[in-house]
């Protein structure tokens, strides 16, 4: 009969559909984990909980992801509400929190070698003396499509049939944007506090090179519309103004602001002449400095039109700073890219130098070819060990039972993300952002710090862009600049690690009132 084949047909759709579809938990099965473990830093024995879970971001009670975080609570905490909360999270775009989380700020680390270089494998971990445990609880958070956070296919609409739509073999890139980023990290840090009843705490948000610039965007975004007071906001080699760091034939910003780093650099190999051996690095920079500002950007704003013994008298001081050959320099204007400065500060040993710690260097494999094509000693030979130590870390030490390969540093990620929601490609800046959030809560401490040697976010972009905030003198005291010797990653050296503690527990004793 024609209404019993209806029905019989209606109830083999809807079992089908109860097979195939499939909720948050079939997508991404995760199993939080709750341990216990006791620590020494300083002078100091504490017991603290580590709680590795996910938070799922929702829109109309629709799960669209899963962030993944490890969370440190101090234990014997008599005041919790005093107890300041600190979110943690790195950059990329694609980078998953594990730099910071292993590098710096967590109660393990990864075992560098001397001065921020990389020991043979495997990947050692041990306890972290440096961690911000003591003065803070701690969550650092993986962005999604980084470490273990993924996104969720979306559910099958109302009408569909057969179940859900064939699957994309690619991931769904909503959260890959500048904006839907920073309102994912709001919206996390939102339902943490209220997960934890942290509501009362004081908060601070604390983000490395990309992550730097989400710090100073969220400094806006989430007191604004997420209702979240911040105490602090920390920057560690960020990236500002990407505008800045990015020169052209006809810009000025980049070149001035790279030049001081790369004296320091070539101070470290020996190779600037424009100070005598032994001079200590930090005496050397002012003079430095004072040159790039001047004299440099000159030549850079003229260009031809600059008297040629002028010219070539700036060429030759520039060579000093530097150790670039001073023909190299005037055939270029005095535009020396990144790479070029890495390949040929060394070429004459056959040595690169590092885009993110200049200071460290590898042998170039290919000597006899016009341009660089060797590795990165810095980023890429490090990263190694923060896979292996976040990975021994969460699986063995924090007890995370799953499936899901740790994605570090997700080119995906990179590839696909989009700054501007229409496409046009532009990076918009963050300083405005970072000012408007300091001016909406007068009471929010800024720290901006950066290692000496980082050729990718050099610190004097920073200093001059704090130099344009027209700060009132009395609000002047809320920003400090603070900087150390090493690269992007300057806590890879163990005694700048130590002394940005120290700068750590200062800043959170003047941030809370204590």
């Amino acid at each position: 009969m024609p209404e019993t084949k209806d029905k019989t047909s209606k109830n083999e759709t809807d079992a089908k559909d109860m097979k195939t579809s499939k909720t948050e938990e079939d997508q991404l099965p995760v199993k939080p984990s709750v341990t216990t473990h006791t620590l020494t830093a300083g002078k100091e024995r504490f017991t603290y909980e580590a709680n590795a879970d996910w938070i799922t971001l929702r829109k109309k009670q629709r799960a669209l992801a899963k962030m993944f975080h490890v969370a440190y609570f101090r234990q014997g905490v008599k005041d919790l509400a005093a107890r300041p909360v600190t979110f943690v999270f790195n950059g990329g775009p694609g980078a998953a929190s594990a730099y910071l989380h292993m590098g710096a700020v967590g109660p393990k680390r990864v075992a560098f070698g001397n001065a921020g270089s990389v020991p043979p494998p495997p990947a050692k971990v041990v306890d972290n003396h440096e961690t911000w445990l003591p003065f803070t609880d701690l969550v650092f958070i993986d962005p999604v499509g980084t470490g273990f956070s993924r996104s969720l296919d979306a559910p099958k609409k109302d009408g569909d049939k057969g179940g859900d739509s064939k699957p994309d073999d690619k991931e769904n890139p909503e959260f890959w944007e500048n904006d839907r980023d920073l309102e994912s990290l709001g919206e996390f840090i939102r339902s943490f506090l209220s997960k934890h009843k942290r509501w009362s705490s004081p908060v601070f948000i604390a983000g490395e090179s990309y992550g730097g610039y989400r710090v100073a965007k969220l400094a806006r975004l989430v007191q604004e519309r997420y209702g979240v007071g911040l105490n602090g906001a920390i920057l560690i080699s960020p990236a500002i103004e990407w505008a800045t760091l990015m020169g052209t034939d006809y810009t000025l910003e980049a070149w001035l602001d790279h030049m001081p780093t790369q004296a320091a650099v070539a101070h470290a190999h020996g190779r600037c002449k424009a100070v005598k051996k032994g001079t200590q690095l930090e005496k050397i920079l002012p003079d430095a400095e004072q040159f790039a500002r001047n004299e440099m950007l000159q030549w850079l704003t003229l260009g031809d039109n600059l008297d040629p013994a002028t010219t070539a008298k700036t060429a030759g001081k520039l060579s000093d700073w530097t150790g670039i050959p001073k023909d190299v320099l005037l055939r270029a204007g005095g535009r020396i890219k990144t790479e070029q400065f890495c390949r040929l500060l060394l070429r004459d040993e056959g040595k690169l130098a590092g885009f993110y710690d200049g200071s460290v260097t590898t042998i170039d494999p290919y000597p006899d070819r016009d341009t660089h094509e060797g590795p990165d000693p810095t980023l890429w030979s490090i990263d190694r060990l923060f896979g292996g130590s976040i990975n021994h870390h969460l699986r063995s030490t924090l007890g995370i039972d799953t499936e899901l390969d740790y994605r570090l540093l997700s080119m995906e990620v990179n590839e696909a993300w989009k700054f501007d929601k229409k496409g046009r490609g532009g990076i918009p800046g963050a300083m405005d952002d970072l000012r408007y959030g300091m001016s909406l809560n007068l009471n929010m401490k800024v720290f901006i710090t950066h290692g000496y040697y980082d050729l990718v976010t050099p610190y004097y972009s920073s200093d001059r862009l704090v130099g344009l905030m027209k700060l009132p003198e009395s609000e002047r005291g809320r920003l400090t600049l603070k900087h150390f010797k090493g690269g992007h990653m300057f806590y890879s050296w163990d005694e700048s690690r130590e002394a940005f503690t120290d700068a750590m527990k200062a800043f959170y004793r003047d941030a809370v009132g204590e």
